[in-house]
């Protein structure tokens, strides 16, 4: 399984082993990472972004125009953001880090 390493927004990294082909959205959620997928991971609100590192970034690609719609909504959206419910999770995402920004 994947590990995915998140950093909450006390700062405090917590590696998480994830299932291949779920969402950083489901598995942020389902840890108590500080991420809650209000819509359900339907792309209909921003409660599941997360911000990548320049090379975790680069892994994931860029966010659709749909995607970036919904990131104008979010709070503390950088660069390399994302909807964790648009990534999915495969082996090719192991180690990577996500930070869960604060909620403001």
């Amino acid at each position: 399984m994947p590990v995915i390493n998140f950093i909450k927004p006390d700062g405090t990294t917590h590696a998480v082993e994830a299932k291949e082909g779920a969402n950083l959205m489901e598995v942020g959620r389902d840890q108590n990472m500080g991420v809650e997928g209000t819509c359900g991971g339907s792309l209909s609100c921003a409660t599941c972004h997360v911000i990548f590192d320049e090379a975790g970034f680069a892994l994931v690609g860029g966010a659709s125009e749909d995607e970036m719609d919904m990131l104008d909504l979010a709070f503390g959206v950088e660069e390399t953001s994302r909807l964790g419910c648009q990534i999915k999770v495969t082996d090719a995402l192991d180690g990577i880090t996500v930070r869960v920004p604060e909620d403001y």
